[in-house]
C-alpha cells in the first residue's frame, strides 16, 4: 500500500480516506520506502515505520507520543484545524493508534508533500 501525508493540511491519505496526522517543521518531502522496526523505546508502543533517515535523525511513521504532556498531542491530533497538527513534531508523522495499526502490515510506501 502506498500512502500520502499532506504536510500543509496534517493529514495522512491511503485506501480513499484521509486521517488526522501531527506532523513537523522537518518533516522531509519526497517518496519513501518505509521499513516496519522494532524499537524499545518508550512511547512508541514497540514499531514504527521508517521512512527516512539522516545521520542525526530517523523520520518515522508511528503513534502518537504522549510522553510530554505540555504539547497536548492528544487534542492536537483530534483538532479539526490543520494548524493545530502541524509543526509539533522533530520530523515524525503522529496518527492514532487504530489508523497506525491500519498500515503497520502493508504500508511499502510514502509520498510527503507540501500541499
Amino acid at each position: 500500500m502506498i500512502a500520502t501525508i499532506l504536510l500543509y493540511s496534517a493529514l495522512i491519505c491511503f485506501q480513499g480516506h484521509c486521517y488526522h496526522a501531527l506532523v513537523g517543521k522537518s518533516t522531509p518531502t519526497g517518496v519513501f520506502t518505509v521499513v516496519h522496526k522494532t524499537t524499545g523505546d518508550p512511547g512508541y508502543g514497540g514499531d514504527i515505520l521508517e521512512f527516512d533517515e539522516t545521520e542525526d535523525r530517523a523520520y518515522a511513521i508511528h503513534r502518537i507520543w504522549l510522553l510530554n504532556a505540555k504539547q497536548h498531542r492528544a487534542e492536537r491530533l483530534a483538532s479539526s484545524d490543520p494548524a493545530q497538527r502541524r509543526d509539533v513534531t522533530n520530523g515524525c508523522v503522529n496518527v492514532s493508534p487504530e489508523v497506525y495499526n491500519q498500515l503497520k502490515d502493508t504500508l511499502i510506501q510514502v509520498e510527503v508533500v507540501n500541499r
